[in-house]
């Protein structure tokens, strides 16, 4: 850092609202952000740098150091007076400051372009980094890896909040103002802006532009499972060795260890394993086991094994031994099967349909890859 005292000052300007050493920049939102179920509160690919440097010019690159992902580049704007945590090459992301508020917030500001101090939750920029990061992640993965073109298609950059509420162990994507918020746990003080969590928010908005799942029912498992689906993919993607791609979901946040899992999804003591008749019932995160381990089955197989030194062993409900297609493939034909097939009242059988329809479209109708879906269906009851 330039300054010794820069962090400090930074984080007086953000906490007292002082103009002194930083000017901060105040946005607007809805008084009362819509709430998503719950995210965890009953219980609990590299980034590719944006502009041309760490000097001064519009678009900048920063240093953060993050609660959860190491020191990380991020995406900068220099105003000519200070860095602010504004994306210009990622469609203008930002990120700001919700000051432990349900409305507004503040643009998070900096001297010298070094962010988040040591990394640890007393310096507010620091979760501040883990969300610019993980949306800058996201962003590129569904860019390089899908070819989508930010969360809505439309090139436009997401608005990311942190400290969202007070003791609010929970996180949302709202859009109505287009953003993703981030409460923090209060056992360990840290943001919930993971790259899986923030994967899965952020993936909300793309379900929302696309397939537009509902929030009930078996539509509504389909919603949350894609969005752990693909959060998880872009944990992989980021290719982060401070937080390593696995199969949990919200592993780095709560003491209790994970919210769920993918390989097998009653091991959380809520999530199905395997579709039923009743499973419409049951709440979306339950009822989002029978595609989480769907996945999981069709990119790595079924049994023991291990992945990134995380041991896994993963059943199936006919007892079928399974051999997985490889990830990518699986991410592939998920996306395709939501962004082409799926509509808002998509439940599990057309589910099968579409994933089916999308191994056809990228492989051919008598690939191998065609086969294994259909056989990771009947691995978790859907026929």
């Amino acid at each position: 850092m330039t300054h010794p005292t820069s962090s400090r000052r930074t984080r007086l300007a953000l906490l007292l609202g002082a103009a002194a050493a930083l000017t901060a920049t105040a946005v607007t939102a809805p008084a009362t952000a819509a709430a998503e179920t719950p995210y965890g509160a009953a219980g609990a690919g590299a980034v590719i740098a944006t502009g041309t440097g760490v000097g001064p010019g519009p678009a900048a690159t920063g240093t953060g150091h993050s609660q959860h992902s190491g020191t990380v580049p991020l995406g900068t704007y220099f105003t000519g007076s200070a860095y602010q945590l504004r994306d210009p090459g990622r469609g203008d992301q930002r990120t700001l400051d919700a000051m432990n508020q349900t409305g507004g917030g503040t643009l998070f500001t900096d001297p010298d372009n070094d962010w988040g101090g040591a990394g640890a939750p007393a310096d507010r920029q620091s979760a501040g980094v883990d969300a610019h990061y993980a949306t800058a992640v996201t962003w590129d993965f569904y860019k390089g890896v899908l070819g989508r073109n930010g969360i809505r298609g439309d090139g436009t950059g997401i608005t990311s909040r942190v400290h969202y509420g007070s003791n609010y162990p929970n996180a949302f994507f709202d859009p109505s103002c287009f953003c993703a918020n981030y409460g923090d746990d209060p056992v360990t003080g840290k943001t919930l802006a993971t790259l899986d969590i923030a994967g899965h928010e952020l993936t909300h908005g793309v379900i929302a532009s696309t397939a537009g799942l509902g929030s009930a029912g078996e539509p509504g498992g389909l919603n949350e499972g894609s969005a752990d689906i693909l959060g998880t993919a872009i944990e992989f993607f980021a290719d982060n060795p401070a937080d390593v791609g696995d199969y949990f979901i919200g592993e780095r946040v709560f003491t209790s260890g994970p919210l769920r899992r993918m390989d097998h999804p009653s091991l959380d003591g809520h999530s199905c394993d395997y579709w039923s008749r009743d499973i419409g019932t049951l709440d979306p995160y339950a009822a989002s086991g029978p595609a989480r381990h769907f996945f999981y089955l069709l990119a790595e197989g079924s049994g023991p094994k291990v992945i990134n030194k995380i041991a896994y062993d993963s059943p199936t409900y006919d007892g079928s031994k399974l051999l997985g297609i490889g990830r990518d493939k699986a991410v592939r034909i998920w996306y395709r099967a939501l962004s082409t097939y799926m509509n808002s009242t998509t439940n599990y059988a057309r589910a099968r349909s579409a994933t089916l329809m999308a191994a056809a479209d990228l492989y051919g109708p008598s690939s191998a890859e065609y086969g294994r879906v259909a056989a990771a269906w009947a691995a978790v009851n859907v026929r």
